[in-house]
């Protein structure tokens, strides 16, 4: 296994077949897809820890120690710079989310800035009908503080295609705000994707 690393420059698809490899399985099987959806960047990949695998169906302790170990011997692999995209206003926002038009249930995403504001990471961190009660910040934040994130945008989409803010999508935007104030990371926006339409809680003077 070390000669398979140390012969080899990181991207994400040497990384899938790396761990397809350390753990005897298929490069497109459950437990290989799930450990890329969850931790989607080289970066997030590199900082995972077994605590985290564990949570994972079909990664014990034994597995989960063979992951960390062979990530810990790609971490000193030249890694190829990832390309960020960053947002500088709402617009910028809605290009990157722009898919969630499509999605017939309604998301709740976070997408975790660095000072630049880069797009270090998207995640979807409920999916269902939004109420304050159910998108609890401690989903919304747990990622963003653990990339050291300097600043988020939440977004999510309206199925019916009217991207107008309802009551509880502006108790939600409060109350994150609040959080985000307390733990340190301004949330710069609540983006609402509606069919080919967006609209900004920044911009309605919500935040």
């Amino acid at each position: 296994m070390e000669e398979y690393i140390m012969n080899n420059t990181f991207d994400k698809m040497t990384f899938k077949v790396l761990l397809a490899t350390t753990m005897r399985e298929k490069e497109d099987g459950y437990v290989v897809s799930e450990i890329f959806n969850r931790y989607p960047s080289i970066q997030e990949l590199l900082e995972v820890t077994e605590e985290e695998l564990l949570t994972i169906k079909g990664i014990g302790k034994v597995k989960a120690k063979q992951i960390v170990a062979a990530l810990k011997l790609a971490r000193m692999q030249p890694t190829p710079v990832e390309e960020r995209f960053t947002i500088r206003s709402p617009e910028d926002a809605y290009t990157f989310l722009k898919d969630m038009q499509y999605l017939t249930q309604e998301h709740f995403v976070v997408l975790g800035l660095n000072t630049k504001n880069e797009v270090l990471f998207r995640e979807t961190v409920f999916i269902g009908s939004l109420n304050a009660s159910i998108v609890h910040p401690r989903e919304t934040f747990k990622h963003l503080i653990r990339r050291s994130c300097a600043s988020a945008i939440v977004a999510h989409n309206h199925p019916s295609g009217n991207p107008q803010p309802s009551r509880e999508d502006i108790e939600v935007t409060k109350r994150l705000n609040e959080v985000g104030k307390v733990v340190g990371i301004e949330i710069l926006d609540h983006v609402i994707v509606g069919q080919e339409q967006y609209i900004s809680l920044k911009e309605k003077g919500y935040l």
